[in-house]
């Protein structure tokens, strides 16, 4: 199962965690996503939660990743998390609002 949603800052990102876990998500499940690196690093480790990595993405997409452009990478790796290519697309504009992506995912 994947739930996807938009909130606007890491309080009512906090808040909908919380309700993720009510639903039997763990830290793990979850990802977040922001445009900006360091806002995506920063609301990540202080809402431990998980990075999209090798692990979600495999070797040769996370090298690929290293050389593309941030919304690129914002697809391949919102896709990694469960979201289809379209999905992706429209989350990524999401993003491009200043907005942040949570996934939550227990498939992966």
């Amino acid at each position: 199962m994947t739930i996807k949603m938009t909130v606007e800052n890491a309080l009512q990102a906090k808040e909908e965690i919380e309700k993720l876990e009510t639903q039997g998500f763990t830290h793990d499940d979850i990802y977040i996503f922001a445009h900006d690196k360091k806002r995506e690093k920063h609301v990540t480790d202080a809402l431990d939660t998980e990075s999209v990595g090798m692990k979600e993405q495999g070797f040769l997409d996370s090298l690929k990743n290293m050389t593309s452009s941030r919304g690129d990478e914002l697809r391949a790796k919102m896709a990694s998390a469960g979201l289809t290519t379209e999905e992706a697309e429209a989350y990524e504009e999401e993003l491009d609002k200043g907005k942040l992506v949570i996934i939550a995912n227990k498939n992966q």
